[in-house]
């Protein structure tokens, strides 16, 4: 039997991933999201949307004109979210430098995530950098989920070494 984590009480300003929904809320976002990898910006926007579900930082999307698409090489292989449907993986290469898997996206969501069909979402681990505004995030564990930490979010988050059955 696997017992929850004891949940960080959020101080002002901050958000508990704990108070996030399941199924997961999408919300739109007009903080500038922007990726680096080997020295380029490879993605930006205003215009992008964030996934909250319990337990997860929130994974954030970028509309197809906010991402350089000639630096994405398409990938073998699909996973398949209970909630949006099947994704597709992107490998990053931009001069000699390659980050395998480092991008995906829903080429055909279901109803309740339209908004964000066709756009991508960005692992932190697997590139230079990843800003939401003027701050850094950091990468969530384990690389599976994807989501992205900032200070206004508190855990603890799933991802890490046991933490699967939460």
């Amino acid at each position: 039997m696997f017992e929850q984590p004891l949940r960080v009480v959020p101080g002002p300003g901050q958000e508990s991933v704990w108070d996030y929904p399941r199924p997961p809320r999408i919300e739109k976002v007009t903080d500038r999201l922007v990726v680096t990898f080997a020295g380029e910006t490879v993605a930006e926007t205003t215009e992008g949307y964030r996934v909250l579900e319990t337990s997860h930082p929130p994974v954030y999307y970028f509309p197809p004109d906010g991402v350089r698409e000639d630096f994405l090489v398409p990938e073998a292989g699909r996973s398949f979210c209970e909630f949006k449907g099947p994704a597709n993986y992107w490998s990053l290469e931009v001069g000699e430098a390659r980050s395998q898997q480092a991008a995906w996206n829903y080429p055909e969501t279901t109803q309740p995530f339209r908004q964000i069909q066709g756009y991508y979402a960005f692992y932190a681990s697997r590139v230079e950098a990843c800003w939401v505004g003027d701050e850094q995030v950091q990468s969530q564990e384990g690389d599976f989920y994807g989501g992205w930490i900032t200070s206004n979010i508190v855990g603890p988050f799933k991802g890490a070494p046991g933490t699967r059955g939460w």
